[in-house]
């Protein structure tokens, strides 16, 4: 547990932690627009989002403690080269080989948890890796502002001691867990189809701010990428082995999950963003007050996340779920109505962050767990769709926040966060719509 709660953490930290280091990182490299910069941001997004799905399918057949290991090598590796960067283009290079890695980590390290614990064990383990998640996620910016005070070098440096413990811990103790020998090889076809259309669609929707949505070259994206998810869509239906299986879908509760995912997530990537950018750019904040600032919310999700297989067992998994999604629009709500221009923190932006780190404890174990109702063989690959799921989610919520702020104003904000609240009712309305059926 610990050897993939660690792993899991590492590689979705670093997807966050970067957002209070673009300034500092801009001044080491003079010269460099802040369009060239944020590339450090969209290469990881981009490249971790596309691989996700067909890492987990070829670790399902080619073996989980391999493809794993070898992830948490690559991301250690580029972790080393990150920090030593002489220049911006390795630093995005970097990022982009560490998010290949980080996409061999992230489902694999899920579909290791349920071969290596008993069932009766699943929903407290798998709660316990969700809650990770939403710790890493909410964690970023503080983590993120007490480096930055140090070296921005130091954000990528500290993966590579852990990386290498892990490494060694995971080589020990990780059991290998693999497809049975002669089963079918994924469809190359639909692989490459769908790694198409998840890239094109979330550089369209990271360069459509900048670009303009009406520009030829946002609306080429998206139609390219229209097109790619057609194609996937159709090897789905009548490839032989599909990177993405049909049947993966039969169960409305892994249908629920990966829809609420994506709106939980777009929702929650605005409050992350928001947060720092607001208290930074309205309120002057420091980065590291700013990512201090922050902190409650981390704070409030480890206290739900650690209890998430108890709260599972008592009120099932939709209802928390949920409360977490309405937590978070809850939030925003709360946000709108009582923060302006004059810093207020205690009393304007800390109770929202109380709740969102509520929303972040209840809503991603339950939603991560529905990994757990598919066929064992199939726990990865799910995982992995439930993950890529989420991080188009992201890329969206980031992309909205960007558009709706130009300039750093509370109307723009509140505009931010108006988004989050409908995020937040709509995950909701899709987990009850989609809730399972009892049966006598």
């Amino acid at each position: 547990m610990a050897v993939l709660g660690a792993v899991a953490f590492m590689a979705q930290l670093d997807f966050f932690v970067v957002n209070v280091a673009l300034d500092g990182i801009g001044h080491s490299f003079p010269g460099t627009s802040v369009a060239s910069v944020s590339w450090i941001l969209s290469a990881y997004a981009i490249v971790f989002a596309a691989v996700l799905v067909p890492a987990g399918r070829i670790a399902d057949h080619r073996g989980r403690k391999k493809m794993l290991l070898s992830g948490v090598a690559l991301f250690t590796l580029t972790s080393a080269v990150a920090a030593a960067a002489p220049s911006l283009g390795v630093l995005v290079g970097a990022r982009a080989l560490q998010a290949v890695g980080a996409a061999m980590i992230v489902p694999t390290s899920l579909g290791l948890l349920y071969p290596s614990f008993p069932k009766r064990q699943h929903t407290l383990v798998v709660g316990l890796w969700a809650g990770v998640g939403a710790i890493a996620a909410s964690a970023g910016p503080p983590v993120g502002g007490l480096l930055v005070t140090l070296d921005w070098r130091w954000i990528f440096l500290i993966n590579v001691p852990v990386g290498i413990a892990t490494l060694v811990a995971g080589a020990l103790l990780l059991p290998e867990v693999r497809q049975p020998r002669g089963a079918a090889v994924p469809d190359a076809a639909s692989a490459l189809a769908l790694l198409l259309a998840v890239s094109l669609l979330v550089l369209a929707t990271v360069q459509g701010p900048g670009w303009g949505w009406t520009d030829l070259r946002t609306v080429a994206l998206f139609a390219a990428a229209a097109l790619a998810a057609a194609a996937t869509v159709e090897r789905t239906l009548r490839a032989k082995a599909p990177v993405i299986e049909k049947r993966l879908f039969a169960g409305r509760q892994f249908t629920a999950a990966t829809a609420a995912l994506f709106l939980f997530s777009a929702g929650f990537a605005i409050v992350l963003l928001s947060t720092a950018l607001f208290m930074q750019e309205v309120w002057h904040f420091s980065p590291l007050r700013a990512g201090v600032s922050i902190a409650p919310a981390p704070l409030t999700s480890i206290a739900f996340a650690t209890n998430a297989g108890p709260i599972q067992h008592r009120f099932g998994r939709t209802a928390p779920a949920v409360t977490g999604t309405l937590a978070m629009a809850l939030a925003a709500g709360y946000w709108i109505a009582s923060v302006h221009t004059t810093p207020d923190y205690w009393g304007g932006m800390f109770p929202g962050l109380i709740l969102v780190g509520l929303a972040g404890g209840l809503t991603q174990a339950p939603l991560f767990a529905a990994a757990g109702t598919l066929a064992p063989e199939r726990a990865t690959t799910g995982s992995a769709v439930l993950n890529m799921s989420r991080q188009i989610g992201s890329a969206v919520g980031v992309a909205l926040l960007v558009a709706l702020t130009p300039q750093a104003t509370t109307t723009g904000f509140d505009h931010a966060w108006s988004v989050q609240a409908s995020a937040g009712i709509a995950a909701a309305g899709a987990l009850l719509a989609l809730r399972p059926r009892h049966t006598p």
